[in-house]
């Protein structure tokens, strides 16, 4: 692909031409803090350092998501038939999306590769992110094989330098964004370099082969599976789930059908498997009825089960379970445990 050299007005520019036939999302700050919104062109404002409170996970898992209609009146011709939704989906641009955001979308689509439902929304989504070059005190990404000048999942990536943004096109519809919009925008080859290094600097750190990720990976934490740090961890935990709920990368869910007024639907919507009705069978047996059990469940997922059968960690490191835990349980913490334990 290529890299472009943009000054403001150039992104000004491609933003004006994009929402004549795209919606755009972007973070949005209000009371403190950002959330995404549906934006018009001039409302765009590069983000604040770190993520949103609420996670990209929003586009692709709708809350709740439709998945199938019916009648529920017993007159109709085929009541209670369930039958698709017809809806035909506008392409959006989600801007201002950071590194571990983007990562997370690559990671759901692992477990959810054969979801129609989540295949569309992804078809339909086209990523400009904006790297990260003052992270958090919460993030982590590094740590999860991440980096905070990392480009996968994105179409465009923009690195802030003097004068601008250097804008590297990533994928077909990425090229597609720009393409007869903007003419004599490539980088020098300075300006490359200055972006090559920059990356090679973010990747430095606790991301290299002898990271916590990669030592995690080969670890049989299942020898971990009784140990008594659990206990002590499950002590602290009130089980709200906020943890799930704003993690980007856990996507357990619940589907029902529900009725009213004559017209029914099939709903899949967000559950958390730290709730204790979560496992719970029609037989009325759990086999995680224990919250100790729950908790241990939700870290053996996303450092164990899921790397066994997909590869990677399912965690990209963005710190929002850090930042909002009401009783300050840090996953970091939890990995220093499971690392010093022989």
């Amino acid at each position: 692909m290529k890299i472009l050299k943009l000054d403001d007005s150039d992104l000004k520019t491609l933003l004006a031409r994009w929402y004549e036939t795209r919606d755009l999302f972007s973070p949005v700050e209000k009371n403190g803090m950002a959330g995404w919104k549906r934006i018009e062109p001039l409302e765009f404002v590069e983000p604040a350092k770190g993520v949103p409170k609420t996670s990209l996970k929003t586009f692709f898992f709708p809350q709740p998501e439709t998945l199938l209609e019916y009648s529920a009146r017993p007159g109709d011709e085929g009541a209670y038939v369930p039958r698709p939704v017809k809806e035909k989906a506008r392409e959006r641009i989600i801007l201002g999306v950071r590194p571990c955001d983007a990562r997370s979308v690559l990671l759901n689509s692992l477990p959810f590769a054969d979801d129609p439902y989540f295949k569309a929304k992804k078809d339909t989504t086209l990523i400009v992110g904006f790297t990260c070059k003052q992270p958090c005190s919460t993030c982590f990404c590094s740590w999860a094989g991440g980096s905070p000048m990392d480009t996968e999942g994105m179409d465009i990536a923009m690195t802030r330098v003097e004068g601008g943004y250097l804008a590297d096109i990533l994928t077909k519809k990425g090229e597609g964004l720009v393409d007869h919009l903007l003419d004599n925008r490539e980088a020098s080859p300075e300006e490359k370099e200055q972006l090559k290094t920059l990356r090679e600097q973010a990747q430095g750190g606790t991301g290299s082969e002898g990271g916590p990720a990669e030592i995690l990976k080969k670890k049989n934490l299942m020898d971990l599976y009784n140990a008594p740090f659990w206990q002590g961890l499950a002590d602290s935990c009130i089980n709200c789930g906020a943890c799930t709920f704003l993690c980007p990368t856990c996507y357990c869910f619940d589907i029902q059908d529900e009725t009213i007024k004559g017209k029914g639907r099939r709903i899949r919507y967000w559950d958390s498997c730290m709730f204790p009705l979560f496992t719970q069978h029609a037989s009325g047996h759990n086999p995680r009825s224990q919250k100790v059990q729950r908790v241990r469940n939700r870290f053996m997922h996303k450092l164990k089960y899921f790397p066994e059968r997909f590869g990677p960690l399912s965690c990209v490191g963005c710190g929002r379970c850090i930042r909002e835990c009401p009783v300050n349980i840090d996953i970091r913490e939890v990995m220093r445990d499971l690392l010093s334990i022989p």
